[in-house]
């Protein structure tokens, strides 16, 4: 092997020992599917810090971080309302990537202390978020309060009447 092989060799391993073994193989910003049940309702996302940062209606895709600075994973608070539904708050939380493990055999000390940690590659955010808006509030609008006086009652409607005293 020549001296300009050998180099070229230390040097491609001198890269991969500077890289992270999540931040080759893994990402730091992951595409998240947002729905809800039923469609069409409208959500905010705000994370730790409680800063807006994406806002739409159900189905949606929207692209997060993992991270949240050295060694911080990120939380998101996604807040979904919809005209006669009670509003659904749901939170979405980063996890450890199984990448991050590969800098045991890959990645090295400095892809699992420094690398990995500072691009929030060692986080990873789960492909979809949905939310169940459960049952329409009662009383959505479709009945509402009337004011009568007696005289206008049917003798129907006066025998339905219970008296208060």
């Amino acid at each position: 092997m020549n001296a300009r092989m050998m180099i070229g060799c230390v040097g491609v391993v001198a890269m991969m020992g500077l890289q992270g073994c999540a931040s080759i193989l893994g990402d730091s910003k992951y595409p998240v599917s947002v729905s809800s049940a039923p469609a069409g309702a409208s959500f905010e996302i705000t994370d730790k810090s409680g800063h807006v940062i994406h806002s739409g209606n159900t189905p949606s895709t929207v692209t997060l971080k993992s991270g949240n600075g050295y060694f911080s994973g990120q939380t998101y608070q996604l807040k979904f309302k919809k005209e006669g539904y009670p509003d659904k708050t749901v939170e979405l939380d980063s996890g450890l990537s199984g990448w991050y493990w590969g800098n045991i055999l890959i990645g090295g000390l400095i892809g699992m202390l420094i690398v990995d940690p500072l691009t929030g590659a060692m986080y990873k955010l789960p492909e979809n978020v949905s939310a169940d808006m459960g049952v329409p509030v009662a009383g959505n609008g479709q009945a509402g309060l009337s004011i009568a006086s007696i005289d206008s009652l049917t003798g129907a409607q006066r025998q339905m009447l219970i008296p208060i005293n």
